[in-house]
């Protein structure tokens, strides 16, 4: 059994649990390991749709990286693996939703975490930052390219060049937080999001997420819109996209295969 996280299994809906509250969630690299074999497993289980990603208690989602940690160490490098961070950060082809349900504290690579994922609900204690540079370090597990993405440039610098501290209710209005909950909430707020995307076809979430990320790399609408999403293929010859016309047409609830 792992360690340093936990993962619960709700039928296709798998919740992931950072278990270090006594530093705050904060990772260090035999966390990143466990959270990386996790993160692989649900991404090859066809069970598995939608993950969710939280912290244990109720003070932090993840402080990070264990700065402490690493300098017991004695060296100055991050060490993750070829994921990233948390076995997220780097995992650029996942085509499956994963929801960030913060709870408290998402500093540094707590707070990258929560940007790699599709969506974060956020508790309303919830704290977001990247004070990398205020120790003589920068946001790279994405959140430099990351938060200029999600949120415009001018905004992201507000927050990348003075490493400030943004509440969920201003994440809110950033754009980077889906939804404000009641302390305490965050993981069932999560759950409720994953609710409505298990309601949807699998392979039609799949691709609709595999030609959205991609068509950002694109250097127009045009060629985004003209771009061939393999996930979409599959979605068009799968044995769902007969089902869910069917399901309308009978008034009744589709049976999907995911396939």
């Amino acid at each position: 059994m792992p360690d340093f996280c936990t993962s619960d299994r709700d039928g296709p809906v798998l919740t992931v649990t950072i278990n270090r509250p006594d530093v705050m969630n904060a990772l260090h690299p035999a966390a990143n390991l466990e959270l990386e074999e996790i993160f692989n497993e649900f991404v090859s289980d066809p069970g598995l749709w939608v993950a969710i990603i939280t912290g244990a208690g109720d003070r932090a989602f993840s402080a990070g990286n264990d700065l402490k940690f690493q300098a017991s160490e004695g060296s100055g490098a991050v060490t993750a693996p070829v994921t990233g961070f948390a076995g997220l950060t780097n995992r650029l082809d996942n085509t499956k939703p994963v929801i960030a349900a913060v709870n408290g504290v998402a500093m540094g690579g707590g707070f990258e975490i929560a940007l790699a994922c599709d969506l974060i609900i956020a508790s309303e204690n919830a704290v977001f930052a990247l004070p990398e540079p205020r120790v003589g370090l920068a946001a790279l597990a994405g959140g430099v390219h990351r938060l200029p993405r999600q949120i415009g440039l001018k905004r992201a610098m507000g927050m990348l060049l003075t490493g400030r501290r943004v509440s969920a209710a201003e994440g809110l209005e950033l754009g980077f937080v889906n939804e404000v909950v009641p302390p305490g909430e965050a993981l069932e707020g999560a759950r409720r999001w994953a609710e409505q995307i298990i309601e949807c076809a699998p392979l039609s979430v799949r691709g609709s997420k595999q030609a959205a990320m991609d068509g950002l790399t694109k250097a127009s609408l045009g060629e985004a819109m003209a771009g061939r999403y393999p996930l979409l293929g599959e979605m068009v010859k799968s044995e769902d996209f007969i089902e869910g016309p069917l399901a309308f047409a009978q008034k009744r609830k589709p049976n999907w295969k995911g396939r």
